[in-house]
């Protein structure tokens, strides 16, 4: 959220604890990819606000219907009406399969985004490992990072501590974390970095300034 605008990245009240009535209209709705728990479908058009726009990879895209939305594919950007520049990131498994040795996550599945809200950067990760692009991030200048930290689908969290030192964010949030202790995450960033690490709970936020 901010002044104006109010942006939700991969938004859902399933296993969330938020409440439809908590959410607000929103101006802008960005989805990594379509696993269940990134892409509530019925839940767009009950958050949706007049002329919201919509960017998710293409093949979420062609499943929401009506209204405005776009696809991004990693290394396109775009501007949004409300002057947000989005960034479509690589995200994808190398290290973690299904049972068919398939990826939870293949190359070209999903996306992260690099939004830049008023001179503001804020990366998130959506679900991925730990990939070499993340590298590209460091010379950009992220004010917020959001690391998946959970393991089986994602980096574990002592892998989302080492991107946090890699990408050099002003401030790590991690996320996704299933049971991980996020106190490692803290620690492991917090002794390799400068970088403030911000754990939320349940509904909690964090206020960038």
């Amino acid at each position: 959220m901010t002044e104006k605008q109010n942006i939700y990245i991969d938004p859902s009240t399933k296993d969330t604890g938020v409440k439809m009535e908590d959410l607000k209209p929103a101006d802008l709705i960005l989805f990594t990819h379509g696993h269940y728990d990134h892409f509530e479908k019925d839940l767009i058009k009950k958050i949706r606000g007049p002329g919201c726009q919509i960017i998710a990879p293409e093949r979420v895209r062609k499943e929401i219907g009506g209204g405005i939305a776009f696809s991004l594919k990693p290394g396109e950007h775009m501007m949004t009406t409300g002057g947000v520049d989005v960034l479509a990131t690589e995200a994808y498994n190398v290290k973690r399969f299904r049972p068919n040795g398939q990826p939870f996550h293949p190359k070209g599945f999903g996306v992260g985004y690099l939004l830049t809200v008023e001179g503001k950067r804020i990366y998130h990760a959506g679900d991925t490992d730990l990939i070499q692009e993340m590298e590209k991030l460091s010379r950009v200048g992220v004010d917020v990072a959001l690391l998946p930290g959970g393991d089986t689908y994602t980096m574990d969290i002592n892998e989302a501590a080492k991107a946090a030192s890699i990408i050099g964010p002003k401030v790590a949030i991690p996320m996704h974390l299933w049971d991980t202790d996020p106190e490692i995450f803290r620690r492991e960033v917090g002794s390799k970095s400068s970088t403030k690490v911000v754990l939320l709970k349940r509904g909690e936020e964090y206020r960038l300034e």
